[in-house]
């Protein structure tokens, strides 16, 4: 691909605050820098920018999911490429340094999940060697908090009755 520039991953660490502020385009919403820096913080997360000179074009970012009875997995949050920059391979690289950083991190996996209808995605993950499963059902809680459920004082029973 003569006279495009170079692209290059950059993980993020504590320090590129200023970067992961400056990548609003690549995220779903205008960047909170104070979620900006919990992010960058926590061990646990991680955030790979992919750049053309000093210009975002994609970003992925993780959480490593810590179980007391098994190794760690991997969760891929996002992967989001600039629609201008989309079918260049960028989203590819970024999946596989993301995958890079699960295995350097131990994790046994990595998973992550898209709409049914989301085509172009589905097929990204495919060609970097996701396998699809079938029989999973995602449920969504969209506030926090539990207002439906019973509390210890409604003196429900929980268990068969």
């Amino acid at each position: 691909m003569t006279g495009l520039p170079a692209i290059t991953c950059r993980r993020l660490g504590a320090e590129d605050l200023p970067l992961l502020l400056g990548a609003g385009a690549v995220f779903d919403h205008p960047v909170r820098p104070d979620q900006a820096r919990a992010f960058l913080d926590d061990p646990q997360h991680e955030v790979v920018l992919a750049r053309a000179g000093d210009v975002v074009l994609a970003k992925i970012t993780a959480t490593v999911l810590l179980h007391p009875d098994k190794p760690p997995q991997m969760f891929i949050n996002e992967v989001d490429v600039d629609p201008d920059w989309q079918n260049r391979g960028i989203g590819a690289m970024l999946v596989a340094r993301m995958l890079d950083i699960a295995a350097d991190r131990g994790c046994a996996g990595t998973w992550l999940a898209t709409e049914a209808g989301n085509a172009p995605a589905r097929a990204l993950y495919r060609k970097c060697g996701g396998a699809e499963t079938g029989g999973v059902v995602l449920y969504e809680w969209p506030e926090a908090g539990a207002p439906s459920m019973p509390s210890e004082q409604d003196d429900v029973p929980l268990g068969p009755a």
